[in-house]
């Protein structure tokens, strides 16, 4: 008999089948995932990622599968966030000792992080002068994204053309690592940006005052839901797949231009090519599972469908993963996004010192500086213990060391 390599939880809904076997769980994560498994229209069960932590609105490292019902807080504000990663023809060897310059080449073509506008200043963060590769890129997402200002004149005010091919903060990086083989790849992270984050808090509090019109009465208010066969329902599905492709599309610019950042910096040309899918981990898709055809809401964790090519990466000290699928069926063919954290930015900020991110950093050509204390390896789970518990899910097919991190 095969062994079980997931836990079950189950306490007034649908079970819980979390990959959490040796990495931590924190208990409000847990009270979080029972929340969302007592929502009625939940197919089959909740699905918890091995990086699960708490979240806002809805437990990240979730897979949410519903029937009739989208919850717009369980994809989040942050949506279509994933991965982009591309395997170069450089070899180690030919990198300089000192990454320095590559480090700054990235970051000078590509605006990252945030600064707070002044009376006639701009954000570091937004393009002032838009690139003309960006805006030929905005080119085919402008036309709808005109029907939805129209829809949700919310919308106008937004950073979107000016945000397409920008980092932003947080978790999001740009990375150059080295696999095992020692070819070089660049790896990025980041979303939809500003739109995106208007376009879900927008979305969610359209649900919650469904729920008051209709007097819905939830565990959670964040778990406001929109019924299918709504016009609200076909907004926000409109919306979102918009979105979504604007976060595919923002990867897609940052990774031409870091490619070509990198050219300069070392003055040497080199192939470039995508080995693995750029692929959305804060997003919802229609699927077909266990007899029903359902949507899939995955907030922190990624499709692992079989031979589906994936990313799993780790903090700015840790191994990241290129991984393939195995279609693990219990999972609704899902892996985890990431390592996971362990500390609130907070408690990090509070616990972790400026000499022990520079130690944990120390073979990285990365910031240092106080700034970033919250994205540091010791905030997050052991990346490997993550892997353990998901071998079911995924197979690794290679694993990266980052040499380069560019954070906001």
């Amino acid at each position: 008999m095969t062994q079980r390599t997931y836990e079950v939880m189950q306490d007034g809904g649908v079970p819980i089948k979390s990959w959490t076997v040796g990495v931590p769980f924190e208990a409000e994560a847990k009270e979080q995932l029972k929340n969302i498994s007592r929502m009625p229209f939940i197919h089959q069960w909740v699905a918890a990622m091995p990086d699960v932590h708490l979240g806002k609105g809805a437990t990240i490292g979730s897979v949410v599968p519903t029937l009739g019902a989208v919850i717009p807080a369980a994809v989040g504000v942050d949506i279509g966030c994933g991965m982009m990663a591309v395997c170069t023809s450089l070899k180690a060897s030919q990198l300089p000792d000192d990454l320095g310059a590559v480090r700054s080449a990235i970051e000078r073509a590509i605006p990252h992080g945030r600064s707070a506008r002044a009376r006639g200043g701009r954000d570091k963060g937004a393009w002032c002068d838009v690139p003309k590769d960006v805006q030929s890129a905005w080119a085919p997402l402008a036309v709808q994204f005109d029907v939805l200002q129209d829809k949700h004149p919310v919308l106008r005010k937004t950073n979107n053309l000016n945000h397409l091919g920008t980092l932003g903060t947080g978790n999001h990086f740009i990375e150059m690592c080295l696999d095992e083989h020692g070819s070089v790849w660049l790896m990025l992270h980041s979303g939809s940006r500003g739109v995106g984050n208007r376009i879900g808090n927008h979305f969610i509090e359209m649900a919650k005052r469904d729920m008051e019109r209709w007097h819905i009465h939830l565990p959670d208010s964040d778990l406001a839901y929109l019924p299918e066969g709504t016009e609200h329902f076909d907004q926000y599905i409109e919306a979102v797949e918009w979105a979504q492709n604007y976060a595919r599309i923002n990867r897609e610019v940052m990774m031409a231009r870091a490619i070509g950042a990198v050219k300069t910096a070392l003055k040497m040309d080199f192939e470039a090519r995508t080995e693995a899918v750029n692929c959305h981990h804060n997003y919802v898709s229609r699927e077909h599972h266990f007899g029903k055809d359902v949507l899939v809401t995955r907030k922190g964790a990624v499709r692992a469908g079989l031979g589906e090519m994936g990313i799993i990466p780790g903090s700015m000290g840790a191994r990241s993963f290129i991984v393939r699928g195995l279609g693990n069926a219990e999972s609704f063919c899902s892996c985890s996004h990431g390592a996971g954290r362990v500390m609130s930015r907070t408690k990090a900020k509070q616990l972790v010192s400026l000499e022990e991110h520079r130690l944990a950093t120390a073979d990285v050509e990365c910031r240092k500086d106080a700034g970033v204390i919250d994205e540091t390896p010791a905030a997050y789970k052991p990346i490997e213990m993550v892997m353990a518990a998901q071998k079911d899910l995924v197979e690794i097919v290679y694993t990266l060391k980052q040499v380069v991190c560019v954070k906001g």
